[in-house]
């Protein structure tokens, strides 16, 4: 990969990893767009390390959330938060890791039809979903049940294509939390999700060598993680306010218009799209 490879692909992960749109999907895209060997050792931690770059700044906005514990009571409320998240993530982990095992995470990723096919799919959804799910209350909080049901939300998200941030984020408001309580438990969520899944995949790549690991290469894993922080700090404090103004439709259009691009090109044979 090239330095300019790198800057592109982690701008995109920065600005997808908590829009609605799918981050996994969109570094397909762009990977193949670019050129980028698909299946090259280095592409495939470069990808995780940059997701774990982006997750890092849900931390960094929302530290007071996962750190601050000033008296008992913050530090119950605390113990409390972090046993959410665990409910929350255990279904993942569940089906992540035998779709994993399985080998169907690995055919799913690789795949740009599947990725363009859930794009459209999930836009065609997020039209209407607005109009379904949108009964949340200020006075809803995520509690153990919520908590659990938005995890199996997540689980579909093991497709590429379809956004862990919409699944989860939807599954919020289907459990009638309103829509800015619903992005942040997805934000929240996102962390012992993301984190797990990076480094149970960078086990098993240093499991298999890491010859890929040069200096250059650690400094373009630098260099992509530093920018999918910054972008995605700035794009998750955006999304708030327009998902809470909004709703879904615009994202709805944009993933509609972009998968139908792209199954077009492929139907076409058109040479941009170059799976290996």
């Amino acid at each position: 990969m090239t330095l300019i490879q790198t800057i592109i692909i982690a701008i995109v992960e920065g600005l997808t990893e908590f829009l609605p749109v799918s981050s996994t999907g969109h570094m397909i895209i762009t990977q193949n767009l670019l050129g980028v060997q698909q299946g090259d050792p280095f592409v495939h931690a470069f990808t995780f390390i940059i997701q774990f770059g982006a997750i890092l700044s849900v931390v960094c906005l929302y530290w007071k959330h996962f750190f601050q514990m000033r008296n008992y009571e913050e530090f119950v409320d605390k113990m409390k938060f972090y046993g959410l998240l665990i409910v929350g993530v255990l279904p993942a982990v569940v089906i992540g890791l035998a779709a994993k095992k399985s080998g169907l995470l690995d055919w799913l990723l690789d795949s740009v039809v599947v990725v363009a096919a859930m794009l459209v799919i999930g836009g065609v959804f997020m039209l209407f979903c607005d109009r379904i799910f949108n009964k949340g209350s200020e006075n809803n909080q995520v509690d153990w049940k919520r908590a659990f049901l938005i995890g199996c939300w997540q689980c579909l998200s093991v497709i590429p294509g379809t956004s862990r941030s919409m699944a989860t984020i939807v599954g919020g408001m289907q459990q009638k939390l309103t829509r800015k309580r619903a992005a942040e438990f997805s934000f929240f969520l996102a962390v012992p999700t993301m984190a797990g899944a990076t480094l149970l995949d960078l086990i098993d790549m240093f499991k298999e060598g890491t010859t890929w690991a040069t200096s250059n290469n650690i400094m373009l894993l630098i260099v992509g993680c530093v920018i999918a922080f910054v972008v995605a700090m700035l794009a998750m404090k955006w999304f708030v306010g327009f998902l809470t103004k909004y709703g879904f439709r615009a994202f709805g259009w944009y993933r509609i218009i972009i998968g139908g691009i792209i199954l077009l090109m492929l139907a076409t044979g058109h040479s941009l799209v170059m799976v290996d």
